[in-house]
């Protein structure tokens, strides 16, 4: 049995801290023009979040592993608390006008999760001590080369902060060796990134609310945000029943399905919250709106499928048989909606049904 881990009320606050980075990003998403979603918003969407999800699971793996509740723990979670709010604060389309604030912030929460790691590997021994000295040394190679950055002014200067960002990410893969013998405390790792996929959920209703506060309440908006409210309570049950009860707590991991997983979770939720109010306001190209929304949705469903195939108990992992009748479910819906234009609220209406099947499915 694992020792029991709480999550901590500075976690929690730390969490409500990116919340407004979170709305930054998905901000972006709502930039129409010519009926699309520009390649260029798109992109910076991306180019945007990924640094808010990894700066937060930097700061969450630690307090997985090695954090406790102690006064030098706080003041470090406070310390980078003031660097989310630069960071945030930076968020914006025009990447030029905010680059230096925005790498001061980033950086800031790296160098300070680095340092957290080099100071616990002097109190731990054996593996434990490994698995900090290791993230303690190499996490500084993608800071040093994101640091490089600041001697350009071109696009190549977002080549190198990116490289940078791209080899943080991908040392936990490098030192895999060193995690498995260090594993996750699963239920503590499934409850944080549980958490922030409510905050994502969030954005979901912050757009509801913008439906009903911008535009005229008639029957059409009233409408389409009961049934937008029954799609996000959907996607609740769908992911919140299953990380509650059916996934086994008990198994110790590298946890790096969790983390990469949630990543695409996180991705499609924001695009999820964006395509309601774009979908409602009419902005996009029925096309481009339909490949916009089911994309979102397929993403969302692999990402899931990925997750509970690694964690659920192994007699309720979902076969081969539910993924396939569901991807079919799915595609005959886009299928159908390609042949026949339908209004925006059918679409709506397909999307409550595909999550309810899915939640019903699989929860």
């Amino acid at each position: 049995m694992m020792p029991e881990k709480k999550v901590t009320w500075l976690e929690l606050f730390y969490d409500l801290l990116f919340v407004a980075a979170v709305s930054k990003a998905t901000h972006v998403l709502l930039h129409v023009e010519h009926s699309s979603i520009t390649w260029e918003h798109l992109s910076k969407f991306i180019l945007i979040f990924v640094p808010i999800w990894w700066a937060w699971v930097g700061q969450t793996m630690y307090n997985n592993r090695f954090g406790q509740d102690t006064l030098k723990h706080r003041l470090f979670i406070v310390l980078q608390m003031f660097f989310v709010l630069i960071m945030t604060a930076s968020l914006n389309v025009d990447f030029d006008a905010y680059y230096v604030p925005f790498f001061i912030g980033y950086i800031g929460l790296r160098i300070i999760t680095t340092v957290q790691y080099l100071l616990t590997a002097r109190s731990e021994v054996l593996h434990k001590l490994q698995t900090a000295r290791f993230f303690g040394t190499y996490f500084w190679l993608g800071i040093a080369v994101s640091s490089c950055s600041l001697f350009f002014d071109s696009w190549l200067r977002y080549v190198i902060l990116y490289t940078g960002i791209i080899l943080d990410i991908i040392v936990p893969l490098i030192g895999r060796k060193h995690l498995v013998v260090t594993p996750i405390h699963t239920p503590h790792l499934l409850e944080r990134f549980s958490l922030f996929t409510l905050i994502l959920l969030g954005e979901s209703v912050v757009s509801l609310l913008s439906i009903l506060e911008e535009g005229e309440l008639n029957f059409t908006s009233i409408t389409f945000v009961a049934l937008a409210f029954i799609l996000v309570i959907a996607i609740w049950w769908q992911y919140f029943e299953n990380m509650e009860k059916n996934v086994d707590k008990t198994k110790r991991t590298a946890g790096q399905t969790i983390i990469y997983g949630h990543l695409f979770i996180y991705l499609s939720l924001c695009m999820i919250a964006a395509s309601i109010q774009l979908v409602f306001l009419n902005k996009l190209e029925y096309g481009f709106m339909l490949g916009f929304v089911f994309g979102s949705v397929f993403i969302y469903f692999l990402s899931v499928m990925c997750l509970l195939y690694s964690y659920r108990f192994e007699h309720l992992r979902p076969t081969v048989k539910h993924i396939s009748l569901l991807l079919l479910l799915l595609l005959v819906l886009f299928s159908v909606n390609l042949l026949v234009v339908v209004p925006p609220t059918v679409v709506l209406l397909e999307l409550v049904l595909f999550f309810i099947v899915f939640a019903k499915t699989t929860a």
